[in-house]
């Protein structure tokens, strides 16, 4: 970058015919564009022809005085004649559809989860995440499964670097505050992030056993015995290795109308006539608590108005309720204030992460991931929200 321009050629630094950067040269285009000559311009800056024809031709690339003085010829900025291109990198991903039928080109999140690289569309977020969340690869061209792999493949051209992807983690689950643990890690890493999708318990954790995300939010309480998640982890990962912490606490209960119109105390209320249900998918917890709660009371879901309208959230199903679509849903209570909804609560639940044992060794964010949320302006953040108990945050799982 400091060779003088009137001899090129004997530069050590700079290749000819190559440029050390893929750097868009426009010096060329603005000169014809002004009337003026290569000598003019030369004579201007105080270097040969032969050097102004050697940078047009990205020959080599002018040291900074020299661009600065070609700019002050052209009465311009450095960065209308020279600016770095961005090098585009095109990687294959396993695609993880879910729910979306969107055609290529289409926007993706991409994590690294073990030694695979994973990408989801981002309509798969849901909609307003769609829009406020940025991608990290768009699908350029979509492989069908080829015979040695199952899984559908895709070409990804990547709209950040490769670290950045290697540094995020991918979290299924229910708990929208698992959005917030991840600026928090972003705090203490600015190339880390997190991408929680949402999912029900049961189908997140059959994703981390899947190897599709890093960790799975769990909340499903045995009805016999009260506990949450340790009876359920002992039926499905019994004698795998997974680890799990706790995260936190929070209540369940009926999401209501304001003013509670349709008068419901209970969830024998549901069939009163009138009053429609909005209901969580099949591995829900609220699924599984509603299902429980309805077969206790002895009613046939045959006779709840709603019961197959499936939305996949918590906070889903408080929308619902505050736009008209439904009268009531079972969810938790932060859902319940945050759309200023009445709520009759029912049980408390403990909402537990749970991971592979391996991951704490082996992904750059695992501990750093587990520092953020266990952190007091994390905590705190948390808790004036509403609705959560953080006392035993971080605490690992025994089962």
């Amino acid at each position: 970058m400091t060779t003088s321009p009137s001899s090129p050629k004997k530069s050590s630094s700079l290749r000819t015919g190559t440029s050390l950067e893929p750097v868009a040269n426009r010096l060329a285009a603005i000169r014809k564009a002004q009337g003026v000559s290569q000598s003019e311009l030369a004579t201007q800056v105080g270097i040969t022809r032969q050097a102004v024809y050697a940078i047009e031709g990205n020959q080599y690339i002018p040291s900074t005085k020299i661009a600065l003085q070609l700019a002050g010829a052209l009465h311009c900025q450095v960065e209308d004649l020279f600016s770095l291109q961005e090098r585009e990198v095109v990687v294959e991903a396993e695609l993880l559809r879910g729910e979306s039928n969107q055609k290529t080109p289409m926007r993706v999140k991409l994590s690294q989860v073990g030694g695979r690289l994973l990408a989801r569309p981002m309509a798969d977020l849901g909609e307003m995440l769609n829009f406020v969340m940025p991608a990290d690869g768009i699908i350029i061209d979509e492989a069908s499964s080829k015979p040695a792999k199952k899984q559908a493949h895709a070409k990804v051209k990547l709209l950040h670097a490769r670290e950045v992807i290697e540094q995020g983690l991918a979290i299924a689950g229910c708990d929208p505050a698992l959005f917030l643990a991840g600026e928090h890690v972003r705090k203490i890493n600015a190339l880390s992030g997190v991408t929680n999708w949402t999912m029900g318990s049961a189908n997140a954790l059959r994703a981390l056993q899947r190897g599709e995300v890093h960790m799975a939010g769990l909340h499903l309480v045995d009805m016999k015995s009260g506990e949450s998640n340790i009876p359920y982890l002992k039926r499905h990962l019994r004698g795998q290795d997974f680890i799990g912490v706790h995260f936190a606490s929070w209540v369940q209960g009926l999401l209501i109308q304001p003013g509670n119109p349709k008068r419901i105390r209970t969830v024998q209320d549901v069939i009163k006539p009138g009053v429609r249900l909005i209901n969580r998918e099949v591995g829900a917890g609220a699924r599984f608590f509603l299902d429980a709660l309805v077969e206790n009371a002895g009613i046939t879901r045959e006779t709840i108005k709603g019961y197959d309208h499936e939305v996949t959230s918590h906070l889903e199903v408080a929308r619902h309720i505050r736009d008209g679509m439904a009268d009531v849903g079972v969810g938790i209570e932060i859902a319940a204030h945050y759309f200023g909804l009445d709520f009759i609560p029912l049980r408390e639940e403990r909402y537990d992460l749970i991971m592979r044992t391996d991951f704490l060794n082996t992904h750059p964010m695992a501990t750093r991931f587990l520092d953020a949320v266990v952190s007091h302006p994390f905590r705190r953040e948390i808790e004036a929200l509403g609705g959560y108990n953080l006392n035993e945050v971080g605490k690992k799982l025994e089962w």
